[in-house]
């Protein structure tokens, strides 16, 4: 009888391995993104893919539909939000504040002012895995994002704990001003307000997406297509052979915790 036991011993292990890789399975499934960031890549692919995938809210590498369209969100964010023109971004509604509000978003500004403390040497950010984005590229700020931070953030909120830091550039390197919580484009107004209230800031997506067909990416007028097109109806873009997608990346809200009042605080881009 000793094989039979064996043999029973073998099969709860297989067991509890084949349902451990289930639970992650499913786990996965439910991120945002669903492809883990390539271990061992050369490190300026990992700053210009995987990186870019996680500062939208994104686990892993982004699909070829976000591929075609990353220039363009990312233009968008180095020039500043145009969002009271521009159709393909959606932004939460802003709800009625009350005083519970206001103590939630300073309990907020107080933990992420004492999480990034650190980082206003921005090679601290680089020694813990915050990777600079486009840095050859002009911008008016820009993102040092940690992509293990994006993924807890799909899970659960830690204050402290942002996806992305929010430099300026200076003569002598970056100096902090703020920093980018993010969230998977699946979660509601709701859960975005349990974690920085919607009567206090604005969370964004960027919505309204119609790619060129498939063959036609190296050919397409991007006057058109893309985040920076005019098409912006599931109509239109079916009407010009396109494919829709309603939204894209995740949910993301600025915060720029060492300016003085709320306005300003959870303003979209930091203003001097």
């Amino acid at each position: 009888m000793p094989a039979s036991s064996e043999l029973r011993r073998i099969a709860a292990r297989t067991g509890m391995l084949i349902a451990g890789v289930f639970v992650l399975a499913l786990l996965l499934s439910a991120m945002p993104g669903r492809r883990v960031p390539v271990v061992g890549a050369e490190p300026e692919q990992q700053n210009s893919s995987a990186t870019r995938a996680i500062e939208h809210g994104k686990v892993g590498m982004p699909d070829a539909d976000e591929q075609a369209s990353e220039k363009d969100a990312m233009a968008e964010m180095a020039m500043g939000h145009r969002h009271s023109l521009n159709p393909h971004l959606t932004m939460t509604r802003m709800r009625t504040e009350s005083p519970e509000d206001v103590e939630r978003a300073k309990k907020v500004v107080a933990q992420l002012k004492n999480g990034i403390e650190k980082y206003r040497d921005y090679h601290a950010a680089l020694n813990d895995g915050f990777k600079i984005f486009m840095p050859s590229v002009p911008q008016p700020e820009y993102h040092f994002t940690n992509y293990g931070n994006g993924f807890l953030a799909a899970i659960e909120f830690d204050a402290s704990r942002p996806t992305s830091l929010l430099y300026r550039k200076t003569s002598s390197g970056y100096e902090l001003v703020g920093a980018m919580y993010t969230m998977p484009k699946r979660a509601t107004e709701d859960e975005l307000d349990q974690r920085v209230p919607l009567s206090i800031a604005m969370w964004h997506l960027h919505t309204n997406l119609c790619l060129p067909p498939q063959s036609e990416l190296k050919t397409a007028d991007w006057t058109r297509f893309g985040l920076k097109g005019a098409i912006a109806t599931e109509e239109a873009c079916n009407a010009a052979g396109g494919r829709f997608r309603p939204s894209i990346f995740g949910w993301m809200v600025h915060v720029y915790p060492y300016e003085s009042s709320p306005d300003k605080v959870f303003r979209m881009q930091h203003q001097d």
